[in-house]
């Protein structure tokens, strides 16, 4: 009977301090959120924006996920900077950065980049 005893006794102890472990958290959860206030920020304007052309809708669904049309105007341009270029570039995306973009979009993108910029 001492062992039962005993064992309800640490088995109480240990749902006291389960208790007060748990009240502390909630406590220390309420002080942390009590001084926070909402943020809300002005973006700038948009500098730049993706040129028209074939599959503009599919560029601006998937690129603009990232980053803004400044980046693919910052691209090197000229005739060996076409197809096989920018297929490199959606693929380095994809592979490199995680892009997100389905592999049905990925021609699509290509072929907006090559004929555009």
């Amino acid at each position: 009977m001492k062992h039962a005893s005993l064992l309800t006794l640490v088995a109480a102890a240990l749902s006291v301090a389960s208790l007060r472990i748990a009240a502390l958290s909630v406590a220390a959860l309420s002080l942390g959120s009590a001084g926070a206030a909402p943020i809300s920020y002005t973006l700038p304007d948009e500098t730049a924006a993706f040129k028209a052309g074939p599959n503009l809708e599919v560029v601006q669904n998937n690129c603009t996920a990232c980053h803004s049309a400044d980046y693919v105007s910052t691209q090197p341009r000229g005739l060996k900077f076409k197809k096989d270029f920018w297929q490199a570039e959606v693929t380095k995306m994809i592979k490199v950065y995680g892009a997100p973009i389905a592999d049905a979009d990925v021609p699509k993108i290509v072929e907006y980049l090559a004929a555009t910029y």
